[in-house]
């Protein structure tokens, strides 16, 4: 059983998906403003938060922009919002992953489930160590030569998933797939600007590969 916490302003829609996913065996708060869902999920803690975009009192994107910079929760985003811009936007912001309505709650279960099992408390428990550079999955945090490395949250999903396959080929259709949770396809220059950015943070450059 998972606690989620479910933010939807619509009362029809917040009603059905109440239902369906505690008789999945979940326990589910719910909130239909943005505000109201914040501070329901700084002081419940949740484990996952399944978001709506189109809140009466502030866009869902701000609020997952807000949520992002004080937890860690995953957040699933559930709206009728389908341009791939948008998504890969929202993926990028900080989103875990994206569902489109209309949408069986069987479908969101898979999702919620699926979330879940790649949390901290399913991730490979022990400190990767790479070279000069020790990642822990648990913690989230990163050292380079004993130094701490401040990364996003997606950063660290690519830099972990990365550091995993230390000595192997990963191609742009990999992290995509594992990392973003998207289609390979015309948005694969997000990896290269990530890639970019880790590589700037880890002191890296093309005359000095680490």
């Amino acid at each position: 059983m998972a606690r989620l916490l479910l933010i939807e302003d619509d009362p029809a829609i917040r009603a059905t998906l109440l239902r369906a996913l505690r008789e999945r065996g979940h326990a589910v708060a719910a909130s239909s403003g943005a505000m109201e869902g914040l501070q329901t999920a700084l002081a419940e803690k949740p484990d996952l938060i399944v978001l709506d975009l189109g809140l009466p009192d502030l866009d869902g994107r701000e609020l997952l922009r807000m949520l992002r910079a004080v937890s860690r929760v995953p957040v699933i985003i559930a709206t009728a919002r389908d341009e791939e811009t948008e998504m890969v936007r929202l993926l990028d912001t900080g989103a875990d992953d994206y569902v489109v309505k209309p949408f069986t709650a069987a479908q969101l279960d898979a999702r919620i489930r699926a979330v879940l099992r790649r949390g901290p408390g399913n991730t490979q428990s022990s400190v990767i160590t790479v070279g000069e550079l020790q990642i822990d999955p648990r913690a989230r945090s990163v050292f380079l030569r004993g130094v701490a490395v401040e990364l996003t949250p997606r950063e660290f999903d690519l830099l972990h998933h990365l550091a995993l396959r230390a000595g192997q080929v990963v191609t742009k259709r990999e992290l995509l797939s594992e990392v973003w949770q998207v289609p390979y396809g015309s948005t694969d220059k997000t990896v290269d600007v990530h890639l970019s950015w880790l590589r700037r943070k880890l002191g890296e450059t093309a005359l000095e590969p680490r």
